[in-house]
């Protein structure tokens, strides 16, 4: 059984007044949604109230087993004034897949669905319309039980608030520097790599200053066994292409995220005449396929980005620059034709949006 939602009185904006650069999760929206869960009663309390701080007790679990889980979609401006979700059962299905890993409830997806669907249609005007925008939608959970004892939570919070955003990157479409880590590690096969939990983020954050320090934008991960195989980029899954047709991705290991973004494109790239294959994939490979030309372009895919290409890599301290830092034709393809389709800009002949009428 969907439980239904409670809609709270809440002091809206009259009108949305998007400032020039709008910037990553730098503004919120007037409403947010909440349930609560506890093992005698599962999901309740579901409803989408005013945006308002979260009041917890220093003891709450939170802070001291780290189980929190979080996942991110878009809601588009279409044309015609309504507005497209893209994929959103997919990032349901990630949501409940760390939601597994991390020892956490997973919740009803329909209901899931439906909450984000509401708190979307009610907060609309915050849809930009600009180019490259959107209003980025942020599901999460925390364990909100008050102990300090080491096991799984009795109690969860599972909120989702929304902030109308810019590209991730402030350049958009543009190419992107990354540096391999091969100090630091992600995460291994059994871990938590597959998650979307903050504390894979967290352990990302010092090899992300040093690649920001030594002038690069992202991390590019090597695996946390061998530390010879690709495994992606520190806010996106990443792609080659070889001998200017031929795509590749590294295949899911456990390690690795399920982008929905790289789904897509793993159907989208057949369709547009470009074969695409998910294998392992060596950093070695990637160099010397640079060096003698065999890979002629990197991508980076994911929500936030959409499409990035990468216009250098340094490895080892060599600095390699792809394509002469321009983006490839393969890449730009792909954003302008995934970028149409989540705007309904062009026919969506897989079914993949959603539409909310206005």
């Amino acid at each position: 059984m969907v439980p239904t939602i409670t809609v709270e009185p809440t002091k809206t904006t009259s009108k949305v007044e998007f400032p020039d650069s709008l910037g990553f999760g730098k503004i919120f929206t007037d409403r947010m949604f909440s349930q609560r869960f506890c093992p005698a009663k599962g999901w309740y309390d579901a409803k989408i109230g005013p945006y308002q701080q979260i009041s917890l007790d220093p003891a709450t679990t939170v802070f001291h087993n780290g189980q929190m889980i979080f996942d991110g979609t878009k809601a588009y401006r279409r044309k015609d004034g309504d507005i497209n979700l893209f994929r959103p059962e997919l990032n349901v299905e990630r949501f409940n897949l760390s939601a597994q890993r991390m020892g956490m409830p997973e919740v009803n997806p329909q209901s899931h669905l439906n909450a984000i669907r509401e708190l979307v249609r009610l907060e609309e005007q915050w849809v930009p319309n600009m180019e490259g925008t959107a209003l980025y939608i942020r599901p999460t959970m925390i364990s909100v039980e008050k102990t300090l004892e080491v096991r799984a939570s009795k109690e969860y919070l599972h909120f989702i608030i929304l902030t109308p955003v810019a590209p991730y990157f402030a350049d958009g479409f543009s190419p992107v520097s990354v540096l391999v880590s091969d100090n630091y590690v992600r995460a291994v096969p059994g871990g938590t790599g597959q998650a979307k939990t903050p504390g894979n983020y967290a352990g990302s954050i010092a090899a992300t200053e040093v690649a920001l320090k030594k002038g690069y934008q992202q991390v590019l991960w090597l695996d946390g066994v061998e530390r010879k195989y690709i495994d992606e980029v520190g806010a996106m899954n990443i792609a080659f292409v070889l001998n200017g047709n031929e795509i590749v991705t590294p295949s899911l290991t456990g390690a690795i995220l399920h982008g929905v973004t790289r789904k897509s494109l793993l159907d989208l790239a057949p369709q547009l005449g470009y074969p695409i294959t998910e294998r392992r994939i060596g950093i070695d490979e990637i160099i010397e396929g640079l060096s003698s030309g065999t890979v002629t372009e990197i991508f980076g895919m994911g929500t936030g980005a959409v499409i990035a290409p990468v216009g250098q890599l340094s490895y080892k301290n060599q600095a390699i620059l792809v394509r002469d830092g321009k983006p490839g034709p393969i890449a730009t393809r792909l954003y302008k034709e995934l970028t149409s389709l989540q705007r309904g800009l062009t026919e969506d002949t897989n079914n993949w949006t959603q539409i909310i009428k206005i």
